[in-house]
């Protein structure tokens, strides 16, 4: 059933950026840092395939979404993924053209997360993983926006992860939404929140480390300065962040498993709209 936090929730405008992706990128576009740099791209790596399925998660139950304000909804969260999988590859293509081996590791993410577990999970527990994963990406959107972590990025890499961040914070709702009419079960919840978990911090563990042992550039002592260059700039930012572990996981799980959990309940749509404006993407 409904409530009136999903009456009220505006519904997901995609936009396109318009952004010169392959226009002079720097190979370490994240302050010339190696290690924030490759972590970032970990996560980037994830997104194409990763928004695909979550599409397909909530497609598979849109015949049974009554409500017409939430299928309006569901239909901008289709429009928005769609574009976000599509500039993400467009990124994946210049790492592909530096000669990372992005093929390799996409091929084994996608067939084991795709071919292997989707196909044999329950397609409601599928819809409950996507619904856990959007409340970890609009955690790290909101962390991203109201930190100005990616003040020292390059320009280009900053405005689409800004831009991605930005309607990531308008979505976050509607899985979530489609689940609770769906099936609202917390045993199911909790179960998908235990899949996105393991799976989002799995994949982006390896992702990472797929980059940083292929980069010929990267030895030990330059990962270990600027590892430390990172997290030193990251307290000067916000003194009190302790990390993505800390501030993305363990705070999402925390939130998540709240009985009257919503995600309607953090109010940081102001960000993105403000963002949005600012940048002309309105």
């Amino acid at each position: 059933m409904l409530d009136s936090q999903t009456q009220v929730a505006s519904v997901p405008k995609p936009r396109t950026p318009g952004l010169p992706l392959d226009e002079g990128l720097p190979r370490y576009w994240f302050a010339n840092n190696v290690f924030a740099t490759h972590v970032a791209n970990g996560v980037n790596m994830l997104f194409p395939a990763g928004e695909r399925f979550f599409v397909r998660s909530v497609h598979n139950y849109l015949d049974r979404v009554k409500n017409p304000h939430l299928r309006a909804q569901v239909k901008g969260f289709f429009g928005q993924e769609g574009r976000h999988a599509k500039e993400h590859e467009r990124q994946i293509e210049l790492l592909r053209a530096e000669g990372f081996p992005v093929d390799r590791f996409l091929a084994w993410y996608e067939w084991i997360a795709f071919e292997k577990i989707e196909k044999l999970a329950p397609a409601e527990l599928a819809l409950a993983t996507t619904a856990a994963c959007e409340h970890f990406t609009a955690i790290m959107a909101e962390n991203v926006l109201r930190r100005d972590m990616l003040k020292h990025a390059h320009p280009t890499m900053r405005a689409l992860l800004l831009w991605h961040a930005s309607e990531e914070i308008e979505h976050r709702s509607v899985a979530f939404d489609v689940l609770a009419e769906i099936n609202p079960s917390y045993a199911l919840r909790v179960a998908g929140l235990a899949v996105a978990t393991a799976g989002l911090g799995i994949l982006w563990a390896l992702g990472t480390s797929t980059l940083l042992m292929a980069d010929p550039e990267v030895d030990g002592a330059r990962l270990l300065r600027d590892f430390r260059a990172a997290q030193k700039a990251r307290l000067e930012r916000n003194p009190e962040a302790k990390g993505t572990v800390q501030d993305v996981f363990l705070r999402g799980i925390r939130e998540y498993l709240r009985p009257d959990f919503h995600p309607s309940q953090s109010d940081i749509d102001s960000l993105a709209a403000n963002y949005l404006a600012r940048v002309g993407l309105t």
